[in-house]
């Protein structure tokens, strides 16, 4: 009986598919299309753009800003101390100046006293005009003298230490002038010590 060859079964694979890997199993060239796994670290310096600040970094900008905070400070005092001594200079030359300025009232009471012996009436004039020259000496400091009668009470300029009965004064005004007073408002060395006619 003669042999046939075989007729291949369409479901038997054939020769060259034997040998071939399934489709399945073929490894892939490229890149996994995946999100990469997770490995747990933390990004390096890179990943926020550039290096992170050192320890020596931060220190030398804490020296900075420290020597920076003691120069300021250093300055300041400097400026109060400058301020203090221009102030106290200032003080020193206001007194002079006042003083120097009452220094011809001086001579001439001693003047005055000097002639003492001589002329009584011209002592008398003489103390007047040392008075007068006193009182002018005050006006240019800026103190001027208030001595007024017939005024109008002023609580502001006046202080009273007596009430009177005075038929020819209107009531509230000003009849005698015990103690000059000298300046106005804020630059008032003290009041005038008054008495006033006393009202009805």
């Amino acid at each position: 009986m003669p042999i046939h060859p075989r007729e291949s079964d369409p479901a038997d694979p054939a020769p060259e598919d034997a040998a071939r890997p399934p489709r399945g199993d073929l490894p892939r060239s490229g890149p996994p299309s995946g999100p990469e796994p997770d490995t747990g670290e933390e990004p390096g310096p890179d990943a926020a753009g550039g290096p992170a600040p050192s320890e020596d970094e931060h220190t030398a900008e804490l020296k900075e800003l420290e020597d920076r905070w003691r120069r300021a400070l250093a300055d300041l005092d400097n400026l109060r101390k400058r301020h203090a001594r221009e102030l106290e200079r200032e003080r020193t030359s206001e007194r002079s100046r006042t003083a120097a300025a009452f220094l011809p009232v001086l001579d001439n009471l001693e003047l005055a006293l000097t002639h003492a012996g001589s002329d009584p009436g011209a002592i008398v004039e003489g103390v007047r005009a040392v008075r007068d020259q006193a009182v002018n000496v005050l006006e240019l400091l800026g103190y001027p003298r208030h001595a007024e009668t017939g005024v109008a009470f002023d609580p502001a300029r006046h202080e009273v230490v007596g009430v009177v009965q005075d038929p020819d004064a209107p009531p509230g005004t000003v009849v005698e002038v015990l103690r000059p007073g000298y300046g106005d408002g804020e630059r008032q060395l003290r009041p005038a010590a008054v008495t006033v006619a006393k009202r009805e």
